[in-house]
């Protein structure tokens, strides 16, 4: 029995290594693009573990880390937001970490 051939130009996924695999193996012209709840996720992750590398350093950053996996535009508490801009300021990889999740939120 033949199979029929199908043209796959786009493919989304989560970030599973067979699913990665699987696309390249099987449709290797076709753009793979990953989850968008996922790739955030993931950012958030990393976010987190770059806050807690400096939490015993700084007490400022005790306590934001809701404050930094929130998205930044429901944060309309003006003592959230103080304690979170404390907490940006004094770090500049929590900072940068911070922007470029606020700018993968919103693509």
């Amino acid at each position: 029995m033949r199979q029929k051939k199908i043209d796959i130009r786009y493919i989304a996924t989560d970030l599973s290594s067979a699913f990665i695999s699987s696309v390249h193996k099987n449709c290797p012209n076709a753009v793979h693009v990953f989850d968008h709840l996922h790739v955030v996720k993931l950012m958030n992750e990393k976010l987190d573990d770059i806050r807690k590398k400096d939490i015993n350093k700084r007490k400022v950053l005790k306590g934001t880390r809701k404050l930094l996996l929130r998205n930044g535009a429901d944060i309309f508490d003006k003592e959230y937001q103080t304690s979170l801009d404390k907490a940006l300021d004094m770090n500049k990889p929590l900072s940068q970490a911070y922007y470029l999740k606020e700018q993968l939120r919103e693509i």
